[in-house]
């Protein structure tokens, strides 16, 4: 009879403890997870977010700097759980007491001999998350997509959630794997799961100066003279965040969002920061041929001397392919305005400066 009240006291604590992690932010360390944990901590006591072992949780805290001199106390509130997306049972403990969850969590690669392990983080991740929601009854989940799964529109103009993505064109192998990780999320849709894709374009934001964007600032910081002939859809990591929240805390569901701020050359990008940083603009635009050469250089480095691939086929592809995307949609329905990018420009520039 004790051990049966014992029993029932710990279960009914334990849900009092759970009770106060209502939200789950996977990926936690990346540049949007980090931006959208202290967001939510304005608005929640506690947030819960999962991180792998060789995450570096110190990233998240220089974030917070970026906001407030309390970095430390309002980074003590979070309850982290280190759990890899792709191992059930550890994510599995991430998910008692848990009514929404952000789905940040994404490996990126553009390396073709990355992909199995893309598809092991991104689609089998995701269908882990997914499942998961599926049985612990979740409110709602937002899963962070990329506009790289948005096709291309046939009439010329910019391209929207309606276009879609074709598997005849040259995607790159991180494209291929957004895409799949975005059908387990259609496929959880179809179960029951009420959930939103937010399709961002590329996500410009402080912190994290060695990847990512982040590199792209730190180039800029330096001053440069070339840039290449492409262009896409660019986006403020604090419109990314202010969306995903409005979409959370909303009716809305069932739904995929592009965010995209303005559509900029990359010419157009690097003299807007090469201005916030006090520099020339750039003046020589990189001709294809002379990349395709150092790729073949780059190539043959990785095979005879086994270093890290640093200019991939796909990369190259990227820099000049001009793209355009509309973010009327969220626009529309949400009533949402973006930050102009010389704005957030400025901001970033500033606070890497400092």
């Amino acid at each position: 009879m004790i051990n049966v009240l014992s029993k029932i006291l710990n279960t009914f604590f334990e849900r009092l403890v759970y009770l106060r992690y209502m939200i789950l932010v996977t990926g936690g360390t990346g540049l949007v997870g980090a931006h959208l944990l202290f967001h939510l901590l304005q608005e929640h006591e506690t947030v819960r977010a999962t991180h792998r072992n060789s995450s570096n949780l110190d990233a998240v805290k220089e974030v917070f700097s970026f906001y407030t001199s309390e970095a430390d106390t309002l980074f003590a509130r979070i309850d982290w759980v280190e759990a890899n997306i792709t191992k059930i049972p550890e994510l599995t403990q991430a998910f008692h007491g848990i009514t929404k969850v952000y789905h940040c969590a994404a490996f990126i690669s553009f390396d073709p001999k990355h992909f199995r392990a893309l598809k092991k983080a991104n689609i089998e991740g995701t269908a882990n998350v997914v499942n998961l929601c599926l049985d612990f009854k979740v409110e709602k989940l937002c899963y962070v997509s990329s506009i790289a799964t948005i096709g291309h529109a046939l009439s010329g103009k910019p391209a929207s959630e309606i276009d879609p993505w074709n598997p005849e064109d040259a995607h790159s192998v991180y494209s291929i794997t957004k895409y799949g990780a975005e059908m387990e999320v259609w496929r959880g849709i179809q179960e029951g799961l009420k959930a939103v894709i937010v399709n961002p374009g590329v996500i410009l934001g402080e912190g994290f100066w060695n990847s990512g964007s982040g590199a792209i600032v730190k180039r800029a910081s330096q001053g440069t003279s070339f840039y290449t002939k492409g262009s896409t859809g660019f986006v403020d990591v604090l419109d990314v965040v202010g969306c995903m929240m409005k979409l959370m805390n909303g009716p809305i569901s069932n739904e995929n969002y592009i965010l995209v701020s303005e559509n900029l050359s990359f010419e157009a990008l690097m003299t807007k920061f090469s201005k916030a940083f006090g520099h020339k603009a750039p003046q020589y635009r990189v001709p294809i041929q002379f990349l395709y050469f150092l790729n073949f250089l780059d190539f043959v480095s990785a095979k005879i001397f086994r270093t890290k691939r640093k200019l991939l086929r796909a990369t190259i592809r990227s820099m000049f392919t001009a793209s355009e995307y509309s973010a009327q949609k969220i626009k529309q329905e949400l009533g949402y305005s973006f930050n102009p990018m010389d704005e957030t420009i400025k901001r970033i520039a500033k606070k890497y400066a400092n």
